[in-house]
């Protein structure tokens, strides 16, 4: 596992950072955030205190599908397979297709947030 480090910068001070990285005025720091946020609550969406705790659960306990996640949670399915793909765009969870089982694995240890 690795640890996920995002980023809360305006889109025009993301745009500026890409363009200076692409023309070569400015290189990427080893410790630069992985994902960048145009806000804080758009950050906070997806680092919300329930998926938060939905990625420590499939961390520590392994869940073999989305299906036996949602009942050990006694979520609704479909809620739980939209907050997982919303998180796997993000790099936290990874589904792992068997057949038709989807298992979901996390793939973040640690996040950190920077604001920039």
């Amino acid at each position: 596992m690795k640890q996920l480090k995002f980023g809360i910068a305006s889109v025009a001070k993301q745009r500026a950072r890409s363009l200076a990285i692409a023309a070569g005025t400015l290189q990427r720091a080893e410790d630069d955030p992985n994902v960048w946020f145009p806000s804080v609550s758009a950050a906070m969406r997806v680092l919300s205190d329930e998926n938060m705790a939905l990625l420590k659960y499939i961390r520590e306990e392994r869940p073999e599908s989305v299906s036996k996640l949602a009942i050990a949670l006694g979520k609704q399915p479909p809620n739980v397979s939209r907050s997982l793909h919303t998180m796997e765009q993000f790099g936290l969870v990874r589904m792992v297709k068997h057949g038709r089982v989807v298992k979901p694995e996390a793939l973040a240890e640690r996040v950190l947030v920077a604001f920039a």
